[in-house]
Parts: structure tokens; C-alpha cells; sequence
């Protein structure tokens, strides 16, 4: 016993290096030791790593379309002083990154501007299927007979330019006809000079000047001029002029025209229309010279009324888009001869006149609206865009003892013109309208126009003042608004104030775009869809209900009207 406890001794001695050896490896299996992780854990912090990787890449991403470098620690700078660096240069740097950042901004902007436009322009070219099918192009503009006078082709360039110049009429293109300053020198018939001195036209005026020569040369052509500019005269006296020398050539025979087609966007200015061929073809004819029919195709007439003109051989034809489209798809009309085309649309803003834009609660309106017919005498033209408004607005004034009308596209054709009639002859003091009388109407002695309400586009709000401060004269546009009104057709609004340099109201100052720097990048100002100038094509409310319409309209069954027969 005694001889085995060294050996224990001795055992527990040679143990103890091993006991100590042991917690040692243990410390170490301690380090290497991985706590668990449940499932449910490990699964979102997967998820985290991931989702910092993706933002991380659509940041790169991001930095590469801004045409930006990726920031590296050597572009780093730490933001304030910087000892080795002095604040102006430290200025002048950040200032040059600012505008790095902006100028790839706006190229983003332009870039995305491109698409919309490519997306939303026509695709097919404006030809018949028979031109697309034979590879048929025009590059010869029409052969006419008229020439300018010779002592006026003798003439240099440089008179044409100082002309030009004179009447600041812009010109663009190649070839273009020489500028020419009297009706006579035109070479109109003695009937027509004499027609043009009993309207009171004596000279013509800007557009007539170069515009006319242009069309009676045969050259295709966009004129725009300012409200009462005489654009009428400009397409309706060449277009009597080349269908008097084809009836003179050869006799048109029944269902035979039209040669000249001019489209107009509403009844009331389709008939104003006519009305001016039928006065110059009739002073014609009393001068000995051929008749020339001209035929009146609109809605709220008797297609078989229309139909009895065009029966005997029509020259001239006035039409509405709706009853042209009606008439060509009934076979009724063709366009075979048709060699002249008129799209008679836009009036461009009063250049010399007031724009008043004042904020009215919705329930002051009517009562505000017998105040500010008091601003100028008789004739006021009263606008609103709901025919239920109209209505309302009319009978009220007619409670007041106001001598009104009103027209809308609610009210049958006959009512519509004897209102005009009644309202242009100085038999009624206010015409209260809907947009169908916004278009190309002309009433001479409007002074003012009053906007019961503000317009949905822009556009129509232009269409609309266009019809006072006519040929050259001053006239008022109030205009009511309030918290009813889209934002963007105030900015607008807004816009096109300042551009014709008028009071901008404070209800109007406080409203401002997201960077309205960014309104005038790509050399063009404001919307390239619709004109407008408070906004761009990507924020277009017009383009977006567009596409809306064209969305909704997808899927949609196609069903045969009444009475119509597939071909």
C-alpha cells in the first residue's frame, strides 16, 4: 500500500500535465464554437444581405445613367474646412459638380421626352394605300398657272429679306415666293378687288403678304399668325381662284369634286367659311364669269340637302370632320379630283389686349359674373364648359333683363345659327357658349370675353380669347378660377401670362413647378404634345387622358352601326 501511493502520487503528478493540457484544448474548442441560429433567423439576415446587394447595384446603376463616376475614397472630400484646400476653390468645385448633376439631369429629361414622342407620333405617312403600295413620292410642288409679276421676280433677295423684315414675317424652307404687297399685284380678278374694298381690306396684311403668293405658287404651307390676322383670306381666295381656272379649262360634270376641301373643327366656323366662298364666287358670277357651287357638308343638317349640291358638280366643300367621315364612308362623296386641302384650326393668343384672372368661390360666380359685364359695352361673349352651366348661366341673365343667347352642342343647328345670326347683328348683348364658338369664330366688335370657368387644356383657353382684341384691336379676357381648377392647367395658365407680359395674380404667383429650369431644355419651351407651357410632355395631362382612352378601349367588341354594311 505504502509502495503504490508515490506510484498514485506520481500517477496524479503525470495526470495533472494532462488535466492541464486538456482545458487548454477546451479554451480552444470554446473559440471555434458556433452559437446556434434558428431557421426563422438565418433565413432574414439572408434576405438582408441580399437586399443591401441589390440596392447597391441599382445605386451604380444609377450613377452610370447620370453619366457620374462611382465615388471612390479618393473623391471623397470631407465636408467642412479643409486645411490644405482654400473655400473658394472648395466652392467653385461644388458648384461644378451641382451643375454636372443637373446638365445629365436634363439629358435624362430629353432622352425620355424622345420616347414619349416617338410613341405617340403617327406612324403611317399621309398617303392612300395606293401611294404607300407603288412607292409613290412628291417632290414637285403643283403646277400652277399664276406667276408673280415680272418687275416683282426682277427683284433681288435681299428686297424680299428687308420686306420680310418689315412686316416680321419668319420664313423657313427652300425656294420660298417672293413677298407681295397689294391684292392687285396678286393678280386677282377686278370682281374680287372690288368684293375685298366693300368688306373694308385695302392692303393685305402680314400673313396675306406672303402667305397667299406661297399658296397661289402651289407649295404646300403652315401659316400662323395672331387672333383677326385675316388667315380666312389666305386659303379661301387662292382655292376660288384654281377651281375658276379648272371650270374655265373644263366644265366639272355631275358628281363631279370637290376640288378644294377645307376642314374647320366646328359647325359655326364651317358656315362663317362658306359664307366668304359664297360671297367672292358670287361677285365672280356677277362679273360674267363661270359659277363656282361650293358645298356646306356639317351636322344638324339634311344630308339630303348637302347631297342635291354636290349632285350637280361641286368645286369648293366646307366640312366638319364628323359629317366629311359620315359622307366618304357612305360612298356619298369622293375625293378622286381633290387637289387642295385647307385644315383650318388654331388662333394663337391676343397679342394687344388685358387678361384678367381673378379667384372666385364657386357660389359668387353667377353674381360676380353681372359685375364684370359692366367692365365694357355690348357685344360680351360668356364661356363655360358644361352645357348644364350654360343653361344656368343664360336663364339667370335672362331673370336680370340681359338681351342673351346661348349655343352648345345640346341644341339642334337651326337654333345654333339664328342664335349667331341674332348675337352678330347687334340684336343680342351676350353669348353665352360651350368651346363649339371658341374656334375661328370672328366677331369684330368683341372687346370682351368672359371664362365662367377655366378649360380643361390650355388649348381651348387660347381658342377662347382668341375672340375678342380681333384685327389689331385691344380687348379684356376674364377669367374665373378657384380650388376647383387642375393644378397643371393653372401652371399653364400661368405661363402663358408671363409670356404675353401680363399681370400674373398672387392666387397664381404662389404656384410653382418641381424645376422650372427644366421647362426650357431642348431649345423648346413648355409641352412638344400640346402646347402647353407650364409643363412637359411627361407630366402632359392631354397625352395621359389619351392613353387612358386608348386603354380603355382596348378589348372592346367591334360592332356594326345601324345601317352600315361591311365591305
Amino acid at each position: 500500500m505504502e509502495e503504490s501511493e508515490p506510484e498514485r502520487k506520481r500517477a496524479r503528478t503525470d495526470e495533472m500535465p494532462a488535466g492541464g493540457s486538456r482545458s487548454e484544448a477546451e479554451d480552444e474548442d470554446d473559440e471555434d464554437y458556433v452559437p446556434y441560429v434558428p431557421l426563422r433567423q438565418r433565413r432574414q439576415l439572408l434576405l438582408q444581405k441580399l437586399l443591401q446587394r441589390r440596392r447597391k447595384g441599382a445605386a451604380e446603376e444609377e450613377q452610370q445613367d447620370s453619366g457620374s463616376e462611382p465615388r471612390g475614397d479618393e473623391d471623397d472630400i470631407p465636408l467642412g474646412p479643409q486645411s490644405n484646400v482654400s473655400l473658394l476653390d472648395q466652392h467653385q468645385h461644388l458648384k461644378e459638380k451641382a451643375e454636372a448633376r443637373k446638365e445629365s439631369a436634363k439629358e435624362k429629361q430629353l432622352k425620355e421626352e424622345e420616347k414619349i414622342l416617338e410613341s405617340v407620333a403617327e406612324g403611317r405617312a399621309l398617303m392612300s394605300v395606293k401611294e404607300m403600295a407603288k412607292g409613290i413620292t412628291y417632290d414637285d410642288p403643283i403646277k400652277t398657272s399664276w406667276t408673280p409679276p415680272r418687275y416683282v421676280l426682277s427683284m433681288s433677295e435681299e428686297r424680299h429679306e428687308r420686306v420680310r423684315k418689315k412686316y416680321h414675317i419668319l420664313v423657313e424652307g427652300d425656294g420660298i415666293p417672293p413677298p407681295i404687297k397689294s391684292f392687285k399685284e396678286m393678280k386677282f380678278p377686278a370682281a374680287i378687288l372690288r368684293g375685298l374694298k366693300k368688306k373694308g381690306i385695302h392692303h393685305p396684311t402680314p400673313i396675306q403678304i406672303q402667305g397667299i403668293p406661297t399658296i397661289l405658287s402651289g407649295r404646300d404651307m403652315i401659316g400662323i399668325a395672331f387672333t383677326g390676322s385675316g388667315k380666312t383670306l389666305v386659303f379661301t381666295l387662292p382655292v376660288i381662284m384654281f377651281c375658276l381656272e379648272q371650270e374655265k379649262r373644263l366644265p366639272f360634270s355631275k358628281r363631279e369634286g370637290p376640288y378644294g376641301l377645307i376642314i374647320c373643327p366646328s359647325r359655326e366656323l364651317a358656315r362663317q367659311t362658306h359664307g366668304i366662298l359664297e360671297y367672292y364666287c358670287r361677285l365672280l358670277q356677277e362679273d360674267s364669269s363661270p359659277l363656282l357651287r361650293c358645298a356646306l357638308c356639317i351636322g344638324g343638317m339634311s344630308v339630303k340637302e348637302q347631297m342635291e349640291t354636290i349632285r350637280h358638280g361641286v368645286h369648293m366643300m366646307v366640312a366638319t370632320p364628323g359629317r366629311l367621315m359620315d359622307l366618304l364612308q357612305k360612298k356619298m362623296v369622293s375625293l378622286d379630283i381633290c387637289r387642295y386641302l385647307a385644315l383650318d384650326e388654331a388662333d394663337r393668343m391676343i397679342d394687344m389686349g388685358f387678361e384678367e384672372v381673378e379667384y372666385v368661390k364657386e357660389e359668387a360666380k353667377m353674381v360676380y359674373l353681372l359685375e364684370c359685364l359692366q367692365k365694357t359695352p355690348p357685344p360680351v361673349l360668356i364661356f363655360a364648359e358644361k352645357k348644364a352651366d350654360v343653361d344656368a348661366i343664360h336663364e339667370y341673365l335672362l331673370l336680370k333683363g340681359v338681351e342673351a343667347v346661348a349655343i352648345h352642342g345640346g341644341k339642334d343647328q337651326e337654333e345654333r345659327t339664328k342664335a349667331i345670326e341674332a348675337f352678330r347683328e347687334g340684336k343680342k348683348d351676350v353669348l353665352v357658349a360651350t368651346d363649339v364658338a371658341s374656334k375661328g369664330l370672328d366677331f369684330p366688335a368683341i372687346q370682351h370675353v368672359i371664362n365662367y370657368d377655366m378649360p380643361e387644356e390650355i388649348e381651348n383657353y387660347v381658342h377662347r380669347i382668341g375672340r375678342t382684341g380681333r384685327s389689331g384691336n385691344t380687348g379684356i379676357a376674364t377669367t374665373f378660377i378657384n380650388k376647383a381648377c387642375d393644378e397643371s392647367v393653372l401652371m399653364d395658365l400661368k405661363a402663358l401670362l408671363l409670356e404675353a407680359k401680363q399681370k400674373v395674380p398672387p392666387v397664381l404667383q404662389v404656384l410653382h413647378c418641381g424645376d422650372e429650369s427644366m421647362l426650357d431644355i431642348g431649345g423648346e419651351r413648355g409641352c412638344a404634345f400640346c402646347g402647353g407651357l407650364g409643363h412637359r410632355i411627361t407630366d402632359c395631362p392631354k397625352l395621359e387622358a389619351m392613353q387612358t382612352k386608348q386603354v380603355s378601349n382596348i378589348g372592346r367588341k367591334d360592332y356594326l352601326a345601324h345601317s352600315s354594311m361591311d365591305f
